[in-house]
């Protein structure tokens, strides 16, 4: 007999008295008296002290304006946090109740919350729940419960590091935009992600592929084997509050937008059975949530508009929404933009990122379980390793923290930062087997200019100015920067706790335009891009190091891209 057959049966005694009481057709045919009401108690994720549930409540019953599910636990489980219900604990007895907004139950309606716990010994799912106070059958977990193996295809079969043992997606139109530049042939063939700038993107825009069109050609170029395919999901209400060049479609408080016009259809597109086999990658959000961190407040570096977007919480909310719809497409896999060294690095930012980022995943429904990994570095020039010198060095009476160019940051380069961020990212909550990304493709420094060793010890910083690979003049230096070049070649498992390094940038795409420049895609003009501009706070008021005649972000930008190839490090052959 099935599991809910037999909770339709153990339920008739519940409601069996009662005066019209409906009845529903069971698999043999027998008439059985409908349950009041079911739940569907799942254990998501479970390690040695704690343990994620989802709860799903079907009413068969009369409509309600509200509702109250209570339940009882036989161990020592005690509810930390939780999402779309009020939860609250006295001893072993737990009571979920609607939020405002979800407070409406129809009858045959379901709603669904989730809840953070911890537990010692055994972690058993309670065995009554009641809704308003009339007990409902329960699910013991489902499928992929406790004791049941995970639904086939569902997340629990997904791999720990989607790169490994796969092809990674090689976009054509990049590809032909490199292979049309003297040279460009060499790395035509690289793996670049593929950037869902705005809501036109997702069908395809100014005669580009849209989102079904790359799916489609990742499934030719995948064969028998397995394919890795990337995209970016880049299109916030108020997007990039500090920086104009990257500016967005949607105005700040266009929440309602971004979740109906532009995440819902990129999950039905994912969500499609034809893409079943591919590994589908999504960077989340690039330059997003450590803007709430950095550029708030009272800081030197605050920018209104990144005020705007903490008060209404659109980035945290977006964020979260993104995460709990694509997440539950069982092939893919979220990363979430954590920004770069020169940016998270120091200690009044390292911790509060990783915070505000547990606060987004879980938001709007999402929970943990829906984040894979985290990655740096996007769309950034921090150098993947400095060799030539270490944080721990002492010059002339004074530490490298202490140099202009470091400038007390605890990290020197991307993949000491991607590392630590990581093990406070498991501290702030979340699951202990995530995996960082790298973005190394225009970190290379490589060329002429690429030091051999370190400065001279005549000062700290005559020591790490002459001895360091990125020649920024200032860590937070982002746009069209000179000097760059190609970093490593995209590959799985590089590093300890690294996923792979990738090219989620794709090199040659301008970060924005040199002087404002009319466009139809939402892009302004910052002066960050512009040459001759001498800085602001956020980079200690250095010169900007852009390249000059750069186009709108996103367009083709051919002279970078030979500069890149020129200053490849490892060298291109």
């Amino acid at each position: 007999m099935s599991r809910t057959r037999t909770a339709l049966l153990a339920a008739m005694a519940l409601v069996a008295g009662a005066t019209g009481t409906a009845f529903a057709v069971d698999p043999d045919g027998a008439g059985v008296a409908a349950v009041p009401c079911t739940v569907d108690y799942k254990i998501q994720n479970q390690w040695s002290t704690g343990f994620t549930a989802a709860v799903t409540i079907t009413n068969n019953s009369a409509a309600k304006s509200s509702w109250s599910l209570k339940w009882s636990y036989a161990g020592n489980q005690k509810v930390t946090s939780g999402w779309n219900a009020k939860l609250s604990q006295s001893g072993a007895a737990v009571t979920a109740a609607n939020e405002t907004y979800n407070a409406q139950l129809a009858t045959g309606a379901s709603v669904s919350f989730g809840f953070q716990g911890s537990y010692s010994g055994s972690n058993a799912i309670p065995a009554t729940f009641t809704l308003d106070g009339v007990t409902c059958n329960v699910d013991d977990g489902g499928p992929g419960g406790p004791t049941d193996p995970p639904d086939p295809g569902g997340p629990a079969n997904r791999v720990n590091n989607p790169y490994e043992g796969a092809k990674v997606y090689v976009n054509p139109e990049w590809s032909a935009n490199a292979a049309a530049e003297p040279g460009g042939s060499r790395i035509a063939n690289q793996p670049t992600g593929v950037w869902l700038d705005r809501t036109a993107a997702i069908n395809g825009a100014g005669g580009k592929m849209g989102l079904r069109a790359h799916l489609d050609e990742a499934l030719r170029q995948k064969g028998s084997g397995e394919l890795v395919v990337q995209f970016v999901i880049y299109n916030l209400p108020g997007r990039d509050c500090s920086a104009l060049a990257s500016n967005g479609e949607l105005k700040p408080d266009e929440i309602g937008r971004y979740k109906t016009e532009y995440i819902d259809p990129i999950k039905a597109i994912l969500a499609d059975p034809k893409y079943a086999s591919l590994r589908i990658v999504t960077t989340v959000e690039i330059d997003s949530l450590p803007n709430l961190v950095t550029n708030t407040g009272s800081r030197p570096t605050a920018v209104p508009q990144c005020d705007v977007m903490k008060a209404n919480g659109n980035y945290v909310k977006g964020v979260g929404y993104a995460l709990n719809k694509l997440g539950d497409v069982p092939n893919v896999y979220n990363y979430v933009d954590a920004g770069h060294h020169g940016w998270i690095g120091w200690d009044d930012n390292f911790g509060p990122t990783a915070t505000i980022m547990k606060e987004a995943a879980t938001a709007e429904g999402a929970t943990v379980n829906d984040v894979h990994g985290f990655i740096t570095n996007t769309a950034n020039y921090s150098a993947l390793k400095e060799d030539n010198f270490t944080i721990n060095d002492t010059v002339a009476g004074k530490s490298v923290r202490e140099s202009k160019w470091v400038d007390w940051n605890r990290y020197l380069d991307e993949l000491s930062y991607a590392q630590a961020f990581r093990n406070q990212l498991v501290s702030a909550g979340f699951n202990s087997n995530i995996g960082m990304l790298i973005d190394t493709s225009r970190n290379g420094w490589g060329g002429a200019a690429r030091p051999t060793g370190p400065g001279a010890t005549t000062s700290v910083d005559t020591y790490v100015d002459g001895g360091r690979y990125d020649r920024r003049f200032n860590a937070g230096n982002w746009c069209n920067q000179s000097g760059a070049g190609l970093g490593e070649r995209p590959k799985a498992a590089p590093a300890a706790g690294i996923d792979a390094y990738v090219w989620m940038k794709p090199p040659g795409e301008s970060d924005g335009s040199s002087k404002a420049i009319p466009n139809d895609e939402g892009k302004g003009f910052d002066r960050m891009c512009d040459p001759t501009y001498t800085g602001n706070p956020r980079n200690n008021n250095n010169m900007s190091g852009a390249l000059p005649d750069a186009p709108v972000s996103g367009h083709w930008f051919s002279a970078q891209f030979r500069q890149l190839m020129q200053n490849a490090y490892p060298p291109l052959s």
